[in-house]
């Protein structure tokens, strides 16, 4: 006997209830709309002032034709959509807030499936963390990136080129006038950047966790392919609801070090840890910091920007994300399975490489060892993360004198000040910035480097942070500290001055002083705890962040929302 749908405790039967919600739901539906046929709910974040995901109500136009097709009845809702680029203090801040309004939507709604539209970098992880929260079968579709701009013939990548170029301007190599024509022309049509930054980064990531129809990631946004994908998506969808293909069906730990894995191979962005994390804390699978050392020793192979030269509609042409993922099959667990019931690595054999320029093979590696570094020592006992396929590899060890910035605030006071003493070989910390801290981990851990040593030619320096950077920065950046200055975390025991030792190869982050040195700096702080301390908010979502917020080594999620609670509604008020 068919399990029964979960809509229709809405929609089934003849009572007063049942009524209501069918009569309420007409509205040009046929009668046998709710006669358990799978409700399915197209989650999208379309917005205007999420400009990335502008044209997902296009997508959510094919989905719904695929879901009609296949039988069931689709339902556009609209969830919360986070602009990188435009929501201040920082995207990040509001993860957790779209992550819970979403699940709160898809629990007490009568849908029986989940098709999630999203691209900007926090909209993808928001809605998985929020499927996973409800475990409703449900898959991804990815809006895909923008095609590649250009400036006098170059291309140009957005994000990791307006970091270039904007310090191009500080250092006076490039005129501001220069410098803003390339606002016209970066941004060249829908879809999210063009770069392995987060977002891309979030549709490998879907895409190695089995969480889209096979062979999406990497379609551009405006390639009529994506669209093509959106409809097989909803029948898909509707699929799945019949097979009871949930999440916690599909997902398993293997699922988690696959991402891993995919994410190095493609020099994916740092976000994609506290994002792993958080979505795994919602399933329970157990992954930490830790695992992120599997990606370690992973050749970096797609040769894409931040860490090489491409961009994405170059990685679809050369073969996608199966071509790269191809080249490393016998990391991946062969049993980790996908939405559609079969295992990821079943998808890869038919896989070709078209350009190895874009792609590299994986006897010829863009890197050896590129992944993801996790780093412990007396300043990261939490630990910490850097990125060293985007970092100068002579900064990888290295051992200077720190200059320390309390806020960013205060590192965007004094960085230009010509009386600031730093040299090239000193190490930039700035603190104040964690997810308690700003509130919110920012995407401010790439500092810019001061006015003075860029016009001496200096491009890279060691940076520490407890906050985020973007993922279509680049640098020798350390970021993610925990525990955070402002949780009592070491980095707020640095002072300027302080010998600072990175070693990447080591995986050490450690500040060279005595231990009774930092154990009398410790006791001093305590004793002025709060003194000098971001003030708590007063009411609102940050009263509640801050209050709750985990550090970045168990994904910054929040700890009453750590596990999941199922779809089931326990009160009726009909």
């Amino acid at each position: 006997m068919a399990k029964a749908r979960r809509s229709q405790a809405w929609y089934g039967g003849t009572d007063r209830n049942a009524f209501i919600h069918r009569a309420w739901m007409r509205r040009g539906l046929p009668g046998h709309a709710f006669d358990g046929r799978p409700q399915i709910a197209v989650a999208t974040t379309a917005s205007d002032l999420a400009p990335c995901n502008s044209h997902l109500g296009e997508v959510a136009a094919s989905v719904k034709a695929g879901v009609w097709e296949a039988g069931g009845v689709p339902l556009e809702l609209p969830v919360p959509a986070l602009g990188e680029t435009q929501m201040r203090p920082t995207a990040m801040l509001f993860r957790n807030l779209a992550a819970m309004a979403a699940e709160e939507m898809f629990r007490a709604n009568p849908v029986d499936g989940l098709v999630l539209l999203g691209g900007c970098d926090k909209t993808i992880p928001a809605l998985l963390m929020a499927a996973v929260s409800v475990d409703l079968p449900a898959l991804v579709v990815p809006g895909g990136p923008m095609l590649t701009g250009h400036l006098r013939g170059a291309p140009l990548g957005c994000g990791t080129d307006v970091w270039r170029l904007s310090e191009e301007v500080r250092a006076g190599t490039l005129s501001q006038a220069e410098f803003l024509s390339a606002e016209s022309s970066m941004i060249r049509s829908r879809g999210h950047c063009n770069t392995m930054g987060t977002a891309s980064t979030m549709a490998v990531m879907a895409e190695a966790l089995g969480l889209t129809l096979p062979g999406t990631a990497a379609i551009p946004a405006p390639d009529s392919r994506l669209l093509e994908r959106a409809h097989a998506a909803g029948g898909l969808a509707v699929e799945m609801v019949e097979q009871d293909r949930r999440p916690s069906v599909i997902l398993s730990r293997g699922s988690f070090l696959n991402a891993i894995v995919a994410i190095a191979a493609c020099g994916g962005s740092t976000n994609a840890v506290v994002h792993l994390l958080a979505i795994a804390g919602r399933l329970g699978a157990g992954l930490t910091l830790d695992d992120f050392e599997i990606g370690a020793g992973v050749p970096l192979l797609a040769n894409l920007q931040p860490s090489g030269r491409y961009l994405m509609d170059d990685l679809y042409r050369a073969g996608g994300l199966h071509a790269v993922l191809r080249e490393v099959a016998d990391l991946l667990d062969p049993a980790a399975r996908t939405v559609t019931g079969r295992p990821l690595a079943g998808y890869l054999a038919d896989a070709q490489i078209y350009d190895e320029t874009v792609i590299h093979r994986r006897g010829a590696p863009l890197q050896e060892s590129a992944g993801i570094a996790v780093l412990r020592g007396n300043l990261a006992p939490g630990g910490a993360v850097i990125k060293p396929s985007a970092a100068t590899a002579a900064l990888l060890r290295h051992r200077g004198r720190a200059v320390v910035f309390d806020s960013i605030e205060d590192l965007r006071a004094r960085l230009d000040d010509p009386g600031l003493d730093v040299e090239e070989s000193s190490v930039l910390v700035l603190r104040g910035c964690g997810p308690k801290g700003y509130p919110g981990m920012p995407e401010v851990g790439n500092m810019p480097l001061p006015a003075r040593l860029l016009a001496k030619g200096v491009r890279d320096m060691v940076r520490i942070s407890d906050a985020r950077m973007s993922g279509t920065a680049y640098g020798t950046v350390v970021l993610h500290v925990a525990p955070e200055s402002a949780a009592g975390g070491p980095l707020g025991l640095v002072r300027t001055g302080d010998p600072i030792a990175l070693d990447v190869a080591a995986r050490r982050l450690d500040i060279d002083l005595p231990e009774a040195e930092l154990a009398a700096r410790a006791a001093a702080a305590a004793q002025t705890a709060g003194a000098s301390a971001s003030p708590r908010p007063d009411r609102g979502w940050q009263r509640l962040y801050v209050d709750h917020v985990l550090q970045a080594d168990r994904g910054a999620d929040l700890d009453f929302l750590v596990g999941s609670s199922g779809h089931e509604v326990r009160r009726d008020s009909h």
